[in-house]
C-alpha cells in the first residue's frame, strides 16, 4: 500500500502581513485644534450643563414665590386667633390672661405672633411665675401656667395685707377665703430696685426662722406681726387684748427673748399699771424694761414704775389711768349698792383732784408769765 500523506494548510503570511501593514496605515494622528476650535468646545460643554442650572433657578424661584404666599396667607383670616388654650391656673385670672393673648395676636395672626414677647408680658401679671406660649396652628394660641406658691402676708405702708412668695414678690391681696396665717411681716422696702429686693429676701428668711422657732414654743398665737424694717432691731406687735404692746427683741435670741417678755407680761397684768404698759424692751436680754403711756417704766424684777431717770413718777396720775378708775369706779357701785357713798365721795373728790391740779398749772404759767415780763 501507498501511504497518503495529508499536507498542513498554511496560511498566507504575506496577506496577514499585509493587512497589518495596511491596518497601520490606517490610523491617523490626531489634529490639534486651534483658538477658534478650543472656545466652541467649551461653549458645547456648558450647553451641556444649562439643563441642570435652569431646573436649579427654577426651583429657586417656586420656593421664594411660595414662602412669599405663604407670609401672606400668614396674615390673612386663615391664622387669625379664634381660641386661646390656658392651663395650670388657680388664682391667675383666665379671662386677663385671654385678654392679653388676642390684643398681642390680633394684628400679626397667629403664624407672626411673637412668642417670646408674650412670654414676657404674661410674666408681669401677678402670680404668674413662668408662662410658656406656642401655636396650634392654623388658628389656636396655647398657654401653659406656673404659679406663683403664696408664702407669707405682709402689711404694706398704705395698710394693705399681701401675699408675697418666696422672691418676695407682691402678689394679690389676702381674701377672706384664704387660711390667715400665724403672723403678718411688715417693714418690707417697697422701692423697684434690685438692693431693695436683696434687702427683703433677708427680711422673708429671718421671718420664717422666727416663725418656725415660735411654732415650735408655742408663742406665735399671741404674736399679730413682726416689724422687720431693721434686722437689728427687731419687733414684735401682741395679739388679742395686748394689741397695743409693742416687743422689742433686739438683733439675737429672739424666741427666747419673747418667752422672758410674755412671762414679764403677764406677772405685771394684774398690777394696778397693767393696762398702761405700751411695750417691754428685751434688748438687754432676760432683763425686761417695761414701758407704761405715761412715759414711766418699770422692770421685770418688779415694784413701782420709774420714770426714764429711774425716780418714781412725780405728780398726779394720768387721764388715761385716772379716766380708767373711774369708769372702775362705776362699775362697781352699780354692782355693789352699800358702797355707792363712798365711791361717790371718792369720785368728785378725783375729779376735783384733777381740777384743781389744773388750776395750779395755769396760775403758776400765769406767774411765770409776770416774772418773764
Amino acid at each position: 500500500m501507498r501511504e497518503q500523506v495529508i499536507p498542513h494548510k498554511v496560511g498566507n503570511r504575506s496577506g496577514l502581513a499585509g493587512q497589518r501593514r495596511g491596518g497601520a496605515a490606517t490610523q491617523k494622528p490626531a489634529r490639534r485644534e486651534s483658538g477658534s476650535g478650543a472656545f466652541a468646545s467649551r461653549v458645547r460643554a456648558l450647553l451641556g450643563y444649562l439643563p441642570a442650572f435652569l431646573k436649579f433657578a427654577l426651583a429657586i424661584v417656586v420656593g421664594v414665590l411660595i414662602f412669599a404666599g405663604y407670609r401672606t396667607a400668614a396674615s390673612a383670616s386663615f391664622f387669625q386667633v379664634r381660641t386661646v388654650e390656658v392651663q395650670g391656673t388657680s388664682r391667675v385670672s383666665l379671662d386677663e390672661v385671654r385678654a392679653l393673648v388676642r390684643k398681642e395676636v390680633e394684628k400679626t395672626g397667629v403664624w407672626k405672633a411673637d412668642l417670646q414677647g408674650l412670654n414676657s408680658r404674661l410674666e408681669h401679671l401677678p402670680w404668674v411665675r413662668t408662662a410658656v406660649v406656642s401655636r396650634v396652628l392654623p388658628d389656636g394660641i396655647r398657654v401653659r401656667i406656673a404659679e406663683r406658691v403664696p408664702r407669707v402676708v405682709v402689711r404694706t405702708a398704705s395698710g394693705r395685707f399681701r401675699w408675697v412668695d418666696e422672691d418676695v414678690v407682691l402678689l394679690g391681696e389676702m381674701l377672706p377665703t384664704d387660711q390667715i396665717p400665724s403672723f403678718f411681716l411688715r417693714g418690707l422696702n417697697e422701692e423697684d430696685s434690685e438692693i431693695a429686693r436683696q434687702e427683703n429676701r433677708e427680711r422673708l428668711q429671718k421671718f420664717m426662722e422666727l416663725q418656725r422657732d415660735w411654732d415650735a414654743a408655742g408663742l406665735s398665737e399671741r404674736v399679730s406681726e413682726v416689724n422687720l424694717m431693721d434686722l437689728r432691731d427687731v419687733r414684735v406687735q401682741l395679739a388679742g387684748d395686748n394689741s397695743q404692746i409693742e416687743v422689742r427683741l433686739g438683733s439675737r435670741d429672739q424666741a427666747e427673748r419673747l418667752k422672758g417678755a410674755l412671762k414679764a407680761l403677764d406677772g405685771k397684768a394684774q398690777a394696778s399699771y397693767g393696762s398702761l404698759i405700751s411695750y417691754i424692751d428685751m434688748n438687754q436680754g432676760t432683763r425686761a424694761i417695761v414701758g407704761l403711756t405715761s412715759g414711766a417704766h418699770t422692770t421685770s424684777a418688779g415694784g413701782q414704775p420709774t420714770t426714764a431717770t429711774g425716780a418714781p413718777p412725780t405728780g398726779p396720775p394720768s387721764e388715761k389711768k385716772v379716766d380708767h378708775d373711774l369708769a372702775a369706779n362705776a362699775a362697781r357701785m352699780k354692782a355693789n349698792p352699800e358702797v355707792t357713798g363712798t365711791l361717790e365721795n371718792k369720785t368728785k373728790k378725783d375729779r376735783s383732784d384733777r381740777s384743781t391740779t389744773a388750776g395750779n398749772k395755769s396760775d403758776k404759767s400765769q406767774t411765770t408769765a409776770r416774772r418773764k415780763q
